[in-house]
């Protein structure tokens, strides 16, 4: 079919091509994702774990020279008359410094000395530093920042002296920095790897794996529904994905149900249009048939005829009901005033009813109340509700009582059928107002309540159970009134 501009709607409202996963590139995948956020966190943790391995790596480089440059000021204190110049050289070359300064019994005494290439850039003491500033000074050095000639001071080892001096190049001191640190990163990268390809291989064989498996079961039951051997069966070992399955193997096993059972009633709703069709030219004969003994001038078929004229007429209203719903649904109510009373006693009777029957009917409403409504729906909704209370008491072979009760507030109108039944078992209860689902007792097809909750729906009103127990059950259906008197 075209709209005004001549595009089909069809094409319109057509859903596009369901998308494949693997269209959009590897990285937009859950596993390339995964990968690259892997990847991420590792080197994130390894800078993290980088950044104070650098400082520390200079402490314990500038602690080394300290030790040596202790070492070689002892061997100069020691003897002092034995230690050369060229020893004195060769003392300083092997700490690596230019210059030692030791201060012990609060005098300062430079205890090894040369010349200097350059002046002192920076001095750096080691005693007080805290973590963060042993951090800036390690990325200067890094960096570059920290060049030339530098003066470290330290604490001396096992006591020997109250302060360490000693001056000595940076250039070393960043060579040997560059040198970790690319060898830290090296190892980072190598272990960011492995442990990606891990987890990657890890999230592909436990969550990827299984998720597709899904994807494609789904895409499966979707081609054809009603076959029941395309449902999941769960076979996940991870707890969270199990679950996933076992749902969507309840869920797919109740859809196919509720597809075949859609598909038996069509087949059903087929069926019955056509016998309701048959059916009510059988009935429209009857008719004829009975509006010929109305003239009869025996008194006892007179009392029967307008009875019998009654109950073939909403015999053949239900066939046309039945027809229109076939087609459709039920057809829009006709309202006006209809006496509840009466109509209760009709039903009654019609059903078989009376004062000597072992289920009686007891009427407790207003004399004279005129409830708004459609009076041959309202009369389906009463025979339903009556018939299902009086075989519900019968059920349990002992006599009992259906009471029809009803009356009036500012908004609506109210209508109660209650009973001294056995109650309604949990099953219906569950399913109440569903056709072929709500049937309270064996044989049952649960189709009289679900007709009568929507014949009362199409008033614009509703019907409840109100209670149900083991003394007995009572629905009330409630009716609007009309917006004007008219």
């Amino acid at each position: 079919m075209q709209d005004g501009s001549g595009i089909d709607q069809a094409e319109q409202i057509s859903p596009p091509p369901p998308r494949n996963a693997w269209t959009g590139g590897f990285w937009r995948t859950l596993s390339g994702r995964f990968l690259i956020l892997t990847v991420v966190f590792v080197m994130v943790a390894e800078v993290l774990i980088f950044v104070p391995s650098i400082a520390r790596f200079r402490a314990d480089f500038l602690n080394m020279r300290l030790e040596k440059a202790q070492i070689a000021a002892l061997a100069q204190l020691a003897a002092p008359d034995m230690v050369t110049p060229e020893l004195e050289r060769e003392l300083l070359a092997n700490a690596e410094v230019f210059n030692v300064v030791l201060r012990r019994n609060e005098v300062r005494e430079l205890v090894l000395s040369s010349q200097l290439p350059q002046p002192i850039s920076q001095t750096f003491d080691l005693r007080s530093a805290g973590p963060m500033v042993l951090i800036g000074d390690a990325f200067a050095a890094l960096t570059g920042r920290t060049g030339g000639i530098i003066r470290v001071m330290g604490q001396p080892v096992q006591d020997a002296g109250l302060l360490i001096e000693i001056t000595l190049d940076a250039a070393p001191l960043r060579a040997a920095l560059i040198d970790y640190g690319a060898r830290i990163l090296v190892l980072s990268a190598v272990i960011s790897a492995i442990t990606a390809l891990a987890l990657f291989w890890a999230v592909q064989r436990l969550m990827v794996a299984p998720i597709r498996r899904v994807v494609q079961h789904m895409q499966s039951y979707a081609e054809a529904p009603e076959d029941a051997r395309r449902v999941i069966a769960p076979t996940s070992r991870v707890d969270e994905l199990r679950r996933a399955e076992e749902a969507m193997a309840m869920m797919q096993t109740q859809l196919t149900s509720a597809l075949r059972q859609k598909e038996r009633l069509a087949q059903l709703g087929g069926a019955v249009a056509k016998i309701s069709h048959d059916l009510r030219n059988i009935l429209t004969s009857a008719q004829l048939f009975v509006d010929r003994i109305e003239s009869s001038q025996d008194p006892a078929v007179a009392r029967a005829a307008p009875k019998l004229v009654g109950s073939i007429s909403r015999a053949v209203a239900l066939c046309e009901a039945t027809l229109t719903f076939g087609r459709a649904e039920e057809a829009a109510p006709q309202p006006r005033p209809v006496d509840i009373a009466l109509l209760a006693r009709d039903v009654a009777e019609a059903d078989g009813m009376d004062a000597d029957t072992p289920v009686t009917l007891h009427l407790d409403a207003p004399n004279g109340l005129q409830i708004w409504a459609d009076p041959e729906q309202l009369y389906r909704v009463l025979s339903n509700l009556i018939r299902n209370a009086r075989q519900a008491i019968e059920a349990q072979g002992k006599a009992g009582q259906i009471t029809v009760s009803a009356g009036q507030t500012p908004v609506e109108y109210w209508v109660m059928v209650a009973d001294t039944g056995p109650g309604l078992p949990d099953r219906a209860r569950a399913h109440l107002f569903e056709a072929f689902s709500g049937a309270a007792r064996k044989g049952g097809t649960g189709l009289g309540l679900a007709i009568a909750a929507e014949l009362v729906r199409g008033h614009g009103g509703r019907l409840e159970l109100l209670r149900s127990t083991a003394q007995g059950t009572a629905f009330i259906l409630h009716l609007p009134k009309p917006a004007s008197p008219a």
